[in-house]
C-alpha cells in the first residue's frame, strides 16, 4: 500500500526536516549466494525502484552492493514516523526476480536534520552510524542531528570505559581481507565496539580519543589483544587459522611498558598477530616508533600501514618502516571508478608498495567495478562491504565455512587497464 504522510501537529507544521534512511539487508549474503552477483545487484535496484514508486516524495537509489539510500523531506519531525511505517509496508512484500521470488530482511539506519542545514557529510555519517547500530541491535535506529555530538561527558565516559574494560563489556567485530589472486581470506581486521548501557552503541570515533586523553588506551588495546587471541584459538580449532590485525594508537608506539607487555602476550600465546599503524602516528616520535616497530616485526608480528594517503605521507619514513602491508585509504577507493585522478594515484601507490616489497590492501571496496579495476592494477588484497561488512565472531565462522567471499572475487576475463578504467567512468 503506497502512502505519504499528511498530518502534522500545529506546533511543528512550519518546521521542515530532512531524513536520510540507509537500508541494509541482514540476509544479503544468503541472497547473493542464491541469486548470484548479477541477481543480487538487480534486487538492490528493485528495492530502490519500489520505494520510489510507492513513496513519490522519496529519492531512492542503490548506494552500495547491499544497501539502498532514501532521501525524504517532511514538514515536521513527526513525518518520519509515517514514512517509516510506509517503508515497512513497502519492504515486507517479496520481490520477483525472473522466475525467483525472495523476501528481504531490511535493517534501517536513519539520520534526521532540521532544515536548513549545510552539513551533508555529517548527515551521511549519522545515517551510517545508525545503520551500524541497527545491525548490532536488530532494530531501526534514528540519530537526530539536533542532538549535540558532544552529548557524552568525557570524564564520565573515561570512567565508564575503564569499567567496561574491567567488566568485559566491550566486543570485537571482524572484517576479512580477501586476497584477489588467491581467492581466499588472507587475514582479518579486528574492530573494537562498545555498546553503552544508556547511550547504546558508541562510535570508536568518540571513545578512542577519550581513551587516549585519559591514558587508558594501553589497557584498552591490551584487552583487545587478549580477546583477539582467544577468538583466534577458537577459529583455529574450527579449521580457520587466520592472522588477525589490530589497530595500534600512535601514543603506544613510544610506550615501552605497552611494548613489553604486548610482546610478552604474543610470545606466550604463540598467536599470529598483526598491528595496523598510521604514518602520522610514527611522526610523534620517529626514533622510538621505528625501533619498536622493528622489534615487533623481528618477533613475527606483521606490521601494516593503515589509511595510506589520508594524511601526511613521507617517503623518508615509509622506506624505514618494517611493514609488510600498505592499506590505501578508502577515500581513493570509493572514487576509483568515477575519478580521472584517483586511478593514477592508486596504481602508482601499488607500484611503490611493491617496489618496497609490501603487499597492498584496498579499503572500502563496495562495487564489482572497483574490484575489477583493482585486480587489473595488481592490487593484492581487498577489504570492504562488497566482500563483508564487519561481523561478530559467531557470524564470521559460517562466513568462512561457506567461503562466501568466493562469489565476489571470482575471476572474470582479463581486460586492459585503460579500457576498464574508461568503462568504469562511463
Amino acid at each position: 500500500m503506497c502512502l505519504t504522510p499528511d498530518g502534522h501537529p500545529a506546533d511543528d507544521r512550519d518546521s521542515p526536516w530532512q531524513f536520510l534512511v540507509l537500508i541494509g539487508l541482514s540476509n544479503f549474503n544468503a541472497l547473493r549466494r542464491r541469486l548470484g552477483r548479477a541477481g543480487s545487484a538487480t534486487l538492490i535496484e528493485a528495492i530502490a525502484d519500489r520505494i520510489a514508486r510507492c513513496i513519490p516524495d522519496a529519492v531512492a537509489r542503490p548506494s552500495g552492493p547491499s544497501q539502498v539510500e532514501v532521501m525524504l523531506h517532511a514538514t515536521g519531525r513527526v513525518g518520519l514516523d509515517a514514512y517509516l511505517a510506509t517503508l515497512s509496508e513497502v519492504l515486507v512484500h517479496p520481490f520477483a526476480l525472473g522466475d525467483a521470488s525472495c523476501r528481504i530482511k531490511p535493517m534501517l539506519g536513519v539520520a534526521a536534520a532540521r532544515m536548513p542545514h549545510d552539513d551533508d557529510i555529517r548527515l551521511l555519517e549519522e545515517a551510517e552510524q545508525a545503520l551500524a547500530e541497527s545491525q548490532v541491535e536488530g532494530r531501526t535506529v534514528i540519530r537526530d542531528m539536533a542532538t549535540r555530538t558532544d552529548r557524552l561527558d568525557r570524564l564520565t565516559l573515561a570512567q565508564e570505559l575503564s569499567e567496561a574494560i574491567e567488566q568485559d563489556a566491550l566486543f570485537i567485530e571482524y572484517q576479512p581481507k580477501v586476497h584477489v589472486r588467491q581467492q581466499r581470506v588472507s587475514s582479518l581486521e579486528a574492530l573494537l565496539r562498545w555498546r553503552h548501557g544508556t547511550h547504546g552503541l558508541i562510535s570508536p570515533v568518540e571513545f578512542i580519543p577519550v581513551a587516549e586523553e585519559s591514558r587508558i588506551i594501553a589497557p584498552l588495546t591490551l584487552w583487545v589483544l587478549r580477546r583477539v587471541i582467544a577468538d583466534q584459538r577458537r577459529l583455529a580449532t574450527l579449521g580457520h587459522a587466520q592472522r588477525i590485525f589490530i589497530n595500534i594508537s600512535g601514543m603506544l608506539l613510544g610506550d615501552q611498558d605497552f611494548v613489553r607487555e604486548a610482546c610478552a602476550i604474543v610470545i606466550d600465546s604463540g598467536a599470529s598477530i598483526g598491528f595496523e599503524i598510521t604514518e602520522t602516528s610514527v611522526i610523534r616520535d620517529p626514533d622510538s616508533a621505528i625501533a619498536n616497530l622493528r622489534a615487533f616485526a623481528a618477533m613475527g608480528i606483521a606490521v601494516a600501514i593503515d589509511d595510506y594517503g589520508a594524511g601526511l605521507s613521507s617517503l623518508s619514513y615509509l622506506k624505514q618502516l618494517p611493514a609488510c602491508e600498505l592499506k590505501i585509504d578508502k577515500l581513493f577507493i570509493t572514487q576509483l571508478t568515477s575519478s580521472h585522478r584517483d586511478p593514477l594515484i592508486v596504481r602508482s601507490t601499488i607500484d611503490l608498495a611493491h617496489a618496497l616489497e609490501m603487499e597492498v590492501v584496498a579499503e572500502g571496496v563496495e562495487t564489482p567495478a572497483t574490484l575489477a579495476l583493482l585486480s587489473v592494477m595488481g592490487c593484492d588484497m581487498v577489504q570492504g562491504y562488497l566482500m563483508s561488512r564487519p561481523i561478530a565472531l559467531d557470524a564470521l565462522i559460517p562466513f568462512l565455512d561457506a567461503q562466501a567471499h568466493q562469489a565476489t572475487v571470482a575471476p572474470s576475463p582479463p581486460m586492459p587497464f585503460a579500457r576498464l578504467a574508461t568503462r568504469a567512468r562511463a
